[in-house]
């Protein structure tokens, strides 16, 4: 797989299983890009979702997507620290400059104590019955899922302190 390079704007673009495009961020700027990771910034970056509304991020983002791991995490930095959103979905991948993947609506949302919850288990469930996922499916999610509260628990990866704003420091140098 070909990586993005540092200093260059992608799409990000998230489908459902289905195949259907979900949302899209419209520019973010990679800091790295290897065939296995991808760190990218955006701040206040147009979003289109899947029926045509547009919106804009409020905050500056720092965007961790891993080719080996089910899911991918966004740190936004706000004004009483950095907040994390983890989206269940397949690992990225990098093609016609858009980081792609499939989300699988499971999200964790985590505050800055680093304590979390878990969300939209329901439309988990509904969307597990209504596009069918393997049964094969739900077990690597819910192992993945177990791997992302261990690295929030531990604090690992992209929640390890100061990750968020060693890459947001970096962005900056962009603009």
């Amino acid at each position: 797989m070909v990586a993005p390079s540092p200093g260059t704007n992608v799409q990000i673009q998230s489908y459902k299983h289905s195949g259907q495009l979900h949302r899209m961020w419209k520019s973010s700027l990679v800091l790295k890009g290897t065939e296995t990771v991808v760190i990218g910034a955006n701040d206040r970056t147009e979003v289109r979702e899947h029926d045509g509304r547009t919106w804009i991020t409020r905050e500056p983002a720092i965007c961790y997507f891993h080719a080996e791991y089910w899911f991918n995490v966004i740190g936004m930095l706000r004004t009483d620290g950095i907040h994390y959103y983890c989206n269940m979905s397949s690992p990225f991948i990098y093609e016609d400059r858009a980081i792609k993947y499939i989300d699988y609506d499971l999200d964790v949302k985590v505050n800055p104590d680093m304590t979390y919850i878990l969300l939209d288990e329901d439309e988990y469930d509904q969307h597990r019955q209504k596009m069918q996922y393997p049964s094969k499916l739900d077990y690597i999610l819910q192992q993945q899922l177990n791997i992302l509260l261990g690295w929030i628990r531990q604090k690992q990866g992209p929640f390890s302190p100061g990750f968020v704003d060693e890459w947001y420091e970096r962005y900056l140098t962009y603009r």
